[in-house]
């Protein structure tokens, strides 16, 4: 008898359809999900200092929680025009060996149609060590370029119109440090600071729960980041000084709800710090950004960016008071799954890379990166670089995706999706809330208990074939042969790089670095900000390496408990 190919009418091919957050999956959604209160998205949101005297009372309507393009609560996007009116920037991010490679590829991916910069920086850069230091060894520019000192700065963004594009720069502990080397070397470059526009992602409690990347402990980290948000408002007003980052959340395993919930309550932190700071809200808050991961689920994907928007505008109204319209938008880059990518038939990795690219165009991001098909074996080839950046373009003016604003509204499928998530993800924050906050939370282990968990569920699911990836659990080739071309960083490049830094520490002006060191020290012991006094370190050659240990003398290194 011949094998049949398609399900008998009426029956469905498996018994359980199901996001990759558990959520369960209708065979068909019809006005009646929309209406059934079980969905509403308000059911578990708490009531701020600033909600109307009933709101909400009557559940989910369209009107109030889909509206228009550019309209509250900004479910269908933050720009009336969406990407019809301007495609989103295509961020690629890069960044490997010494400077003098990075500024190559910078400069290439320019030429061939990239909107904005995006720095990966290497591992001692990333934990700030000098790449001569003992912890440095054998890491150098293999994740990212190495950056020690302004001298690195220089060389890499030597020919790139730093005053015409946009920077993004993925830097977290150190980010301080690193940010004050680019506003220094944008300045020697006759750019003036004020100018400049970009993104620090700076987002501290991101690296405690998830990614790991932290110097120092959370209460100083966190103190630091105020620190960059306090000096962005007042002499940056086109720098988004944090880029609140679920990214990291999602590789290290969450589901697309712990993702959105883990950096609502991380930017929840953030802006009450800088309120107890003495900032106000409509002065710092239109230069928060946000930073999320496109994963497998498409249409899970798509809710949970519109989800995002929905709950940022209706906490930045209620519970912060937010004036100024723009004070609410939530303006998000996106970068496609890394976890997703295979080592395994990697030319698949193409297309669950235009999946979820496609997902974060349809969800109306402001930016994105597309991550190469060779990341699972090493930092992309020049070839598969360009390929990534292909795909993004391809999505703009081949597939039609950009030519309507928020195509999907009105689905009943996606918009009863973005309702379920809006309402597990409220239930996530009220939940920190009642901990005492993020921080509090974290020190528990509560974040990171939850993703250890969902990332085993996941692993399980695997396993059992109750999901699969193809090439690797479904149709694998036993006798596969890899041949792609792949990236190698060579000894005479460390060895560049190593020279350039012993340079620096014999040429620059010995009493100005004393001076600009023993003023940051001063700072530090009395709770100043830091980032005029780290400024002045970057102008006399001081290296991210020397600022850092200077800072653990000062403030400790963080060491996270053992959970047994």
């Amino acid at each position: 008898m011949a094998r049949v190919s398609q399900p008998e009418q009426g029956r469905d091919r498996k018994q359980r359809f199901i996001t990759q957050s558990g959520v369960e999956i209708n065979r068909l959604y019809t006005p009646a999900d929309l209406a059934d209160p079980a969905n509403d998205p308000d059911r578990d949101r708490p009531r701020y200092r600033f909600s109307a005297p009933g709101a909400d009372a009557e559940g989910w309507n369209e009107a109030d929680d889909v509206g228009l393009p550019g309209q509250p609560p900004f479910t269908r996007g933050i720009h009336r025009t969406g990407h019809r009116g301007r495609l989103w920037t295509m961020r690629m991010f890069a960044g490997f060996g010494t400077a003098e490679d990075t500024n190559d590829r910078f400069k290439k991916l320019i030429a061939a149609g990239g909107t904005g910069l995006s720095i990966a920086y290497d591992m001692p850069t990333l934990y700030g060590y000098d790449h001569d230091e003992p912890l440095a060894a054998g890491e150098f520019g293999t994740c990212g370029v190495a950056v020690s000192s302004l001298a690195d700065m220089e060389i890499l963004l030597a020919g790139l119109p730093v005053g015409e594009i946009s920077t993004s720069m993925t830097i977290n502990s150190p980010a301080a440090m690193i940010w004050a080397m680019y506003i220094v070397a944008a300045e020697k470059m006759g750019v003036p600071r004020a100018q400049l526009t970009g993104t620090l992602q700076n987002d501290i409690l991101k690296e405690f729960i998830a990614q790991k990347e932290y110097i120092f402990p959370p209460g100083p980290s966190l103190k630091l980041v105020t620190d960059t948000v306090e000096f962005g408002t007042r002499e940056m007003p086109r720098w988004n000084t944090i880029s609140i980052s679920g990214y990291h959340i999602r590789e290290a395993g969450s589901t697309a709800v712990q993702e959105l919930a883990f950096t609502i309550a991380d930017g929840i932190a953030y802006v009450e710090d800088a309120l107890a700071r003495g900032l106000r809200f409509d002065d710092f808050a239109p230069r928060l950004s946000f930073f999320f991961n496109s994963h497998n689920d498409f249409f899970e994907e798509i809710a949970k960016f519109r989800a995002a928007r929905r709950i940022w505008y209706k906490l930045c109204r209620e519970r912060f008071g937010a004036e100024n319209e723009r004070s609410t938008w939530m303006r998000f880059h996106t970068q496609t799954a890394g976890v997703s990518l295979t080592a395994q038939q990697p030319q698949n990795n193409l297309t669950r890379v235009a999946i979820q690219a496609l997902a974060g165009v349809l969800g109306g991001t402001q930016s994105l990166h597309t991550d190469a098909y060779d990341e699972a074996w090493a930092v992309p080839s020049e070839e598969a670089a360009l390929l990534a950046l292909r795909q993004q373009q391809i999505i703009a003016e081949e597939s039609g995706a950009a030519s309507t604003v928020d195509p999907l509204a009105g689905s009943y499928f996606v918009e009863t999706l973005t309702n379920q998530t809006e309402q597990a993800a409220w239930q996530y924050i009220r939940h920190i809330d009642e901990m005492g906050g993020m921080l509090a939370a974290i020190e528990a282990g509560y974040p990171q208990a939850e993703i250890a968990d969902a990332a085993y569920a996941q692993a399980r699911a695997l396993d059992a074939h109750e999901r699969e990836t193809i090439g690797v659990t479904a149709f694998a080739d036993p006798n596969e042969v890899l041949r792609i071309p792949l990236l190698a960083i060579g000894a005479d490049q460390e060895r560049r790089h190593l020279d350039r830094l012993l340079r620096v520490r014999a040429d620059r002006d010995a009493d100005a670095h004393a001076r600009a060191m023993n003023r940051l020290r001063a700072d530090a012991a009395d709770g100043e900000n830091l980032m005029p006094a780290i400024i002045a370190a970057v102008e006399a050659y001081a290296t991210i390496g020397e600022m850092c240990n200077l800072l653990r003398r000062q403030y400790g290194e963080y060491r996270e408990p053992l959970a047994v």
